[in-house]
């Protein structure tokens, strides 16, 4: 099938190919590729296939949004990014987010991932509750990405595997520590330490174990774990 994205102007993208560039400095600089992508994550992943609502369309811009219990800290990173915001006002804020988060991909070692502009920008911010919850199983975990975001079992594990990169803060989730031992590193080792049971100083969630024992998702955990390179 083929996807039509928006057409943007070529000014447009010459100010995207700028922005990344002052995005790589500033995430190699300050070492924040994890909240980067949470930020371009927790943007995007408010979508509701039924009601068409939700999404990366920027609406974390707005408080409502960012005082919502699952988006605690994220205004640490919307702080960061708004020396680089100011500097490219034409850039909608939904396309900059998600290029954040593309960018933290790339500076930590990470596959280049496509990124096709054009989002708009929308004015109402998603309902609360729409993300995951890290304490359930895999029902809940299709009940999200399946039901509510369209994706496949396949899409579930690999957006798990961002887990590669960051930790987890006990006073903004209530779990404290990383997934891996080099969180600053976007590999598969989310994969293979899940795989080698549990490890002292290493964190695995409700979420996370889940992914181990549902016969459908654990294939695909296996699969990413013997991945080699990008």
């Amino acid at each position: 099938m083929v996807k039509n994205y928006p057409a943007v102007s070529e000014e447009y993208l010459k100010a995207v190919d700028k922005c990344k560039r002052k995005l790589r400095g500033l995430i190699a600089e300050k070492n924040c590729a994890p909240i980067m992508l949470r930020l371009a994550w927790h943007s995007a992943g408010t979508f509701d296939q039924c009601s068409k609502t939700g999404g990366p369309f920027g609406t974390m811009r707005f408080e409502e949004e960012l005082a919502h219990a699952a988006n605690s800290g994220l205004d640490i990173a919307l702080r960061l990014l708004e020396p680089i915001r100011k500097q490219f006002p034409t850039l909608s804020f939904a396309d900059f987010y998600q290029l954040a988060g593309v960018v933290a991909v790339e500076v930590t070692g990470g596959p280049d991932v496509p990124f096709h502009p054009g989002r708009p920008d929308k004015a109402e911010p998603p309902v609360e509750g729409r993300l995951p919850d890290a304490t359930k199983g895999s029902d809940h975990l299709r009940d999200v990405f399946t039901k509510q975001m369209g994706l496949t079992d396949q899409d579930i594990v690999a957006l798990s595997g961002g887990h590669t990169l960051g930790r987890c803060h006990k006073e903004r989730s209530g779990f404290e520590g990383p997934w891996t031992f080099n969180p600053l590193i976007f590999d598969n080792s989310y994969f293979t330490k899940l795989l080698s049971g549990e490890k002292e100083g290493l964190l695995q969630l409700p979420t996370d174990k889940t992914l181990l024992t549902d016969p459908c998702f654990r294939p695909f955990v296996e699969k990413y774990a013997a991945v080699c390179a990008f």
